[in-house]
C-alpha cells in the first residue's frame, strides 16, 4: 500500500492576497489623487484664468498640428490696413471739405467788407480757432449800450446768411475797455460785454431761423484787450464784439 503525500500548509496570508492587497492600494491610490485634485485652490485658480484672459496663448504658442486650410484662421493684415487707409482718407477729404468751406466763407466775408468800406471798423481773418471777425462798437452798440444800432443789420445779415451754409459751432465774445461802467442794467463791465454778446446771437437765431445750440455767448469784460488802454483810440479798439466761426479741428480752450 502506498503512502500518501502529507500536504504541507505554508505558513502566512494566501498568494492570492498579495495580488488583492496590491489591487486594493492601487484604487485608493487612485481615489487620493482624484480628492486632491477636487481641491483646487480657487486664488490660484482666479489668477490663472485671469492670466489666460490677458494674453491670447494662440499668438505667442501656435498648434503643433498644421490646418487643414490654414488661411481660413489667419488675419487679413491686408484688409484690414486697406480699410484703415480708407478711413483716413475719408476723414482727410473731409477736413479738407470744411476747410475749403471755412475759406470760401472768409473770402465772402473780406468781399462784403470790402464793398460796403467797412474794412475799417470790422476785420475778418482765419486764425486756428477758425475764422474770426472783430467788430468795434461803433458798428453795433452806442457807447455803454447792448442794443444793436440798424446800421450793423446788413453785415449781421450776410454773415447770418453765410452760417445757414455750414454746420460749425459760432462763439460771439464781448469785451470793453478798463473804464469801469455802474448802471442799472450793467453794473460791471461783465454785465455788458455778455449783453453785447448775447444780443448778436439773438439776432442771427431770429432773423436768420439758426439752430441756437451752435452758439455760445461770452463776456470777457476787460480781461482780453487787444490793446494797451492808454488812448481814446486804443479804448475804442479794445471795445468790441468777436464772431468766432470754429473749425471743428480745433479744441477751445482757456487762456
Amino acid at each position: 500500500m502506498k503512502r500518501r503525500k502529507r500536504v504541507v500548509h505554508e505558513k502566512g496570508a494566501p498568494k492570492w492576497m498579495v495580488t488583492f492587497s496590491d489591487l486594493f492600494m492601487l484604487v485608493l491610490v487612485f481615489f487620493i489623487l482624484l480628492f486632491s485634485m477636487s481641491q483646487i485652490d480657487l486664488v490660484k485658480f482666479k489668477a490663472v484664468a485671469e492670466s489666460f484672459k490677458q494674453v491670447n496663448i494662440l499668438d505667442y504658442n501656435p498648434s503643433a498640428v498644421p490646418f487643414e486650410h490654414p488661411t481660413d484662421f489667419s488675419v487679413n493684415t491686408e484688409s484690414t490696413n486697406n480699410q484703415d487707409d480708407v478711413a483716413k482718407q475719408e476723414e482727410s477729404a473731409h477736413t479738407e471739405m470744411e476747410n475749403d468751406s471755412l475759406q470760401e466763407l472768409l473770402v465772402e466775408v473780406q468781399i462784403f467788407l470790402a464793398e460796403n468800406d467797412l474794412e475799417e471798423v470790422v476785420i475778418a481773418n482765419r486764425t486756428e480757432r477758425g475764422i474770426v471777425l472783430v467788430l468795434e462798437e461803433k458798428v453795433l452798440y452806442e457807447t455803454a449800450e447792448a442794443r444793436i444800432l440798424p446800421i450793423a443789420y446788413p453785415f449781421l445779415d450776410k454773415v447770418g446768411t453765410l452760417l445757414t451754409r455750414i454746420p460749425n459751432l459760432v462763439k460771439i465774445e464781448g469785451h470793453t475797455d478798463n473804464r469801469p461802467i455802474s448802471t442799472d442794467k450793467f453794473p460791471s463791465n461783465w454785465e455788458l460785454s455778455a449783453a453785447r454778446a448775447s444780443s448778436v446771437i439773438r439776432y442771427l437765431v431770429v432773423t436768420h431761423d439758426l439752430d441756437p445750440e451752435r452758439f455760445i455767448a461770452v463776456g470777457y469784460g476787460d480781461t482780453r484787450p487787444i490793446v494797451e488802454n492808454t488812448s481814446s483810440e486804443n479804448y475804442q479798439k479794445n471795445r468790441r464784439v468777436e464772431i468766432v466761426i470754429s473749425d471743428p479741428q480745433h479744441v477751445e480752450r482757456i487762456d
